[in-house]
C-alpha cells in the first residue's frame, strides 16, 4: 500500500524534511508533506508527532533474548514486568516453548522502542525462529558496520540510553532504500542535526510508531 508518513521532522542523510512516502517495503519519496501528498493523492497519510528517524539497531539482542526471560503480563504479580536474569532466571523451568514465548515478548518490546535491526547470532532454536518470524533485520557480528558498538555495556532495550543517538540508528533513509524507520515523540529542535539531548533524555520509550519493511508493526496512538 502506498503510504505517506508525515512528522514534525524527518532525519534523512543529515538533512531535514517532513515526510516519507512508502510503497511496499521501499521508500519512494522524501520531502515536504504537501508536495508528497499532492504528487500521490491516492496515498494513505499517517501523521505522527515528533521526529521520524531510521529504525534503531540493538546490539544486545542476543543477551536480551537468550539470557533473559520476559514475563508474560499474566505473570506480573509473581514475576514483575522487567526481564529476569541471573538467579531469578535460573529459578524458572525454562524449556524451548517458554524460551520462544519469552523471545516473542522481548521482540515486541524492542519494536516498541523503535528497533528494526538486531545483532546475532541466536543459538537457541526457539529464539532464532522467533527472530526470523518477527522480520527484524539481523546484523551478524562479522557483517555489522560497527560490530563492537555497545557490546561492553549492560544489555538495554533502549539504545539511546547507552549509545550516542547517531550510532543507535540502523543506516539512513533514502529513496530506493528499505522502509525501516521509527518515530519518537520528542522536540525536534532546529537545523539538520539530530536532537541528541532530547533523544537521550526521553529515550527510545518515546517511540510512537515503528515501520519495518513498510509495515506498521507498532503504534502507540
Amino acid at each position: 500500500m502506498l503510504t505517506i508518513h508525515a512528522a514534525d521532522a524527518v532525519f534523512a542523510r543529515g538533512a531535514r524534511c517532513e515526510a516519507v512516502a512508502v510503497d511496499g517495503g521501499l521508500i519512494v519519496g522524501l520531502g515536504a508533506a504537501a508536495e508528497l501528498t499532492a504528487a500521490r493523492p491516492q496515498a494513505r497519510v499517517r501523521r505522527w508527532p515528533g521526529l521520524l528517524t531510521p529504525g534503531l539497531f540493538n546490539p544486545w539482542a542476543a543477551a536480551l533474548l537468550e539470557a533473559a526471560y520476559h514475563p508474560d503480563p499474566r505473570e506480573a504479580d509473581a514475576l514483575g514486568t522487567a526481564p529476569l536474569t541471573g538467579d531469578a532466571l535460573a529459578a524458572l523451568a525454562m524449556d524451548d516453548a517458554r524460551w520462544g514465548a519469552s523471545a516473542r515478548r522481548g521482540l515486541q518490546r524492542m519494536l516498541q522502542h523503535g528497533t528494526t535491526a538486531v545483532a546475532g547470532p541466536f543459538r537457541r532454536p526457539a529464539v532464532r525462529s522467533a527472530v526470523t518470524r518477527s522480520g527484524l533485520r539481523v546484523r551478524e557480528p562479522e557483517t555489522s558496520a560497527e560490530p563492537a558498538r555497545g557490546r561492553a555495556d549492560a544489555p538495554s532495550l533502549d539504545p539511546f540510553a547507552v549509545l550516542p543517538p547517531g550510532m543507535a540508528l540502523d543506516g539512513e533513509l533514502a529513496v530506493g532504500g528499505p522502509a525501516d524507520f521509527a518515530v519518537f515523540d520528542v522536540p525536534v529542535g532546529e537545523g539538520p542535526e539530530l536532537p541528541d539531548g532530547a533523544l537521550r533524555q526521553q529515550g527510545a520509550g518515546s517511540c510512537v510508531a515503528t515501520v519495518l519493511a513498510g509495515r506498521l508493526v507498532f503504534r502507540r496512538r
